[in-house]
């Protein structure tokens, strides 16, 4: 797990702190047996009170100690393991937010939850059990084995026989557990992506009243995340048992042993008492050991899911070379671009695509669905890596340019508004972090949007649900188109963003975008060619391919899928 090598590195310090006081406290535990045993045997068999009230006081010492250090160990292991999983947390959100399109459409979006949520918390228990339980567990058990053997060889052949059995039923633990817990954690997925799928579109579960089939739906995944679980954990149940068993006959033959011991004076009885209670120690231990095995699987198939997200490498290659300066404000070329979305082993959604837009032009952009209009403007801010031809923006190859730097360049009001959870001013400014109320308004003004804000009741400050819920798909497109505008882009691409909205409010958000958009190169994904018949040029895509650019009149004139969508639009009847 690389990915871990840099939280190692940060945190090593505050752990090893966290382990010493961790092995002060379990040496505190293994000496109290061996005084006890001397309390019996030297103070107790010789009625000496003196020296039983001595040892009393050093045993109580040594408790005491033992108490503060896991005190002091309990509040460090507390603070490097919350850091630790806010680290991981933010680290892992912030590779998901730089992975391309690409990288993220090999997730499924609740997986990405998952990970983020469940995964990320059983690797942090498990490192904050590291530095409570499970390093004490195997100090307990090494320790308790050598103090137990230097009390007494004879009861010590009991447990050459003891720890190998557990140690081969720690083993079998972790083979078999390992694959349950992966199956556990992929059923939880599926949980997930059942449940965000009815939190999106509980709208239309409602209208259509199909309660009973997601019902239905959620019962089959909860009932098999139940079942990979109740598997997983009812392997792990068997093995603790087991080692239970083992190292209860093992204090029997203790016992027994001891006691012929006692008979031929052999043995004391201090020596008895010490090692069963060594033999309780090391049973806790073993207890322990297994306990962490079993979080350790389960953080281990955790962390395997985390770095498969830090493996995802970034498509974008533009570091190898320097950023070159942009020549030109507001043109885009295609030149002989070619695009798949599973690379160059992939059926192609563009195809040989060659077309210059000038500055300053409104070009409009339709087609059947499918065609692949929103594919097209999608790799101009590089949201994919296209597989053959060069897309250049501004006079620069696209590859040549940070992605970052780029898409300060570009604003785009893509076909899914979403809006999120603040006010609409905060929406807003999401185009622009330092905007004025002033630059606000003039875009909400432009886009449409500002009668109905100040209808609001808060106005601006108007707080929104998640997704925009409280407001309708048209009010949600002129927001998105708002905070578009007042990024004040070189280059702003609409893909279908008024298509909620009436025939009227769209006309008159582009008699304000003309005033708006002098200099600006606009790029209009439509369904209506109403949207776009007075753009100055209009891109007709057909099945991945450029098949007619023109004007309006050019195009019926010469563009035979052009014609058929403005006669099946506007009606037969209309000519040209």
């Amino acid at each position: 797990m690389g990915f871990l090598s840099k939280y190692i590195k940060t945190y090593w310090k505050s752990f090893s702190i966290a382990v010493l006081f961790l092995t002060l406290e379990a040496l505190s535990d293994l000496l109290q047996p061996t005084i006890m045993a001397k309390i019996i045997d030297e103070g107790v068999a010789n009625r000496d009170i003196h020296y039983v009230l001595k040892m009393g006081g050093v045993m109580l010492l040594i408790t005491a100690g033992g108490a503060v250090a896991a005190s002091t160990r309990s509040v460090v292991a507390s603070i490097v393991s919350q850091n630790f999983g806010t680290q991981l947390r933010s680290d892992l959100f912030k590779k998901i937010q730089m992975l391309s399109f690409k990288n993220i459409d090999k997730f499924d979006r609740a997986s990405l939850v998952t990970r983020l949520t469940n995964d990320v918390t059983q690797v942090q228990v498990f490192v904050n059990g590291l530095m409570r339980i499970f390093v004490k567990a195997p100090l307990l058990a090494i320790g308790g084995l050598i103090m137990a053997t230097r009390l007494n060889l004879q009861l010590s052949v009991v447990l050459a026989v003891v720890v190998p059995i557990v140690a081969l039923l720690i083993i079998f633990n972790l083979r078999l557990g390992f694959p349950r817990f992966s199956r556990v954690q992929k059923a939880l997925d599926r949980v997930n992506s059942v449940m965000r799928e009815y939190l999106s579109g509980v709208r239309v579960v409602k209208a259509f009243n199909r309660f009973d089939v997601e019902v239905d739906k959620f019962k089959v995944v909860n009932d098999d995340y139940k079942w990979q679980s109740i598997a997983a954990n009812r392997l792990m149940a068997t093995f603790s048992p087991l080692i239970m068993l083992t190292v209860n006959l093992g204090i029997v033959a203790v016992l027994w042993i001891g006691g012929n011991g006692v008979d031929t004076g052999e043995i004391q009885v201090g020596h008895i008492i010490a090692f069963i209670n060594y033999m309780t120690q090391i049973l806790f231990s073993l207890m322990m050991i297994s306990m962490v095995f079993n979080m350790f699987v389960r953080a281990k198939a955790s962390a395997g899911r985390i770095n498969e997200i830090f493996l995802q490498e970034e498509h974008s290659t533009w570091k190898e070379w320097a950023d070159e300066p942009f020549t030109e404000k507001g043109r885009i070329e295609f030149e002989d671009v070619s695009f798949s979305y599973e690379g160059g082993v992939g059926d192609p959604v563009l195809k040989n695509i060659n077309l210059t837009i000038l500055p300053g032009e409104t070009v409009g952009i339709i087609g059947s669905t499918g065609s692949g209009k929103s594919t097209l403007v999608g790799l101009i801010p590089r949201f994919y890596d296209i597989v053959s031809g060069t897309i250049k923006v501004n006079g620069v190859d696209s590859k040549r340019v940070d992605p970052k730097i780029l898409r300060e360049k570009i604003a785009m009001v893509p076909q899914k508004n979403i809006l999120f959870t603040g006010s609409v001013a905060e929406n807003i400014r999401w185009g622009k972090e330092d905007a004025t109320d002033a630059e606000v308004i003039a875009a909400a003004t432009i886009a449409g949007a500002h009668d109905f804000i100040e209808g609001s009741p808060e106005g601006y400050q108007t707080r929104i649900g998640q997704g925009g819920v409280n407001f309708s798909g048209g009010q949600k497109q002129r927001i998105s188109i708002a905070r578009a505008l007042v990024k004040k882009p070189e280059i702003l691409i609409l893909d279908d963003s008024t298509s909620a909205v009436d025939v009227a409010t769209e006309e008159k958000i582009k008699e304000a975008l003309k005033k708006y958009a002098k200099g600006l190169t606009c790029l209009l994904i439509a369904q209506r060619i109403t949207s776009i018949i007075d753009a100055d040029k209009i891109v007709v895509l057909d099945h991945g391919k450029l098949v007619g650019v023109g004007t309006h009149q050019d195009l019926l004139k010469d563009c035979r899928v052009y014609k058929e969508i403005y006669q099946s639009q506007v009606g037969k009847e209309v000519s040209p």
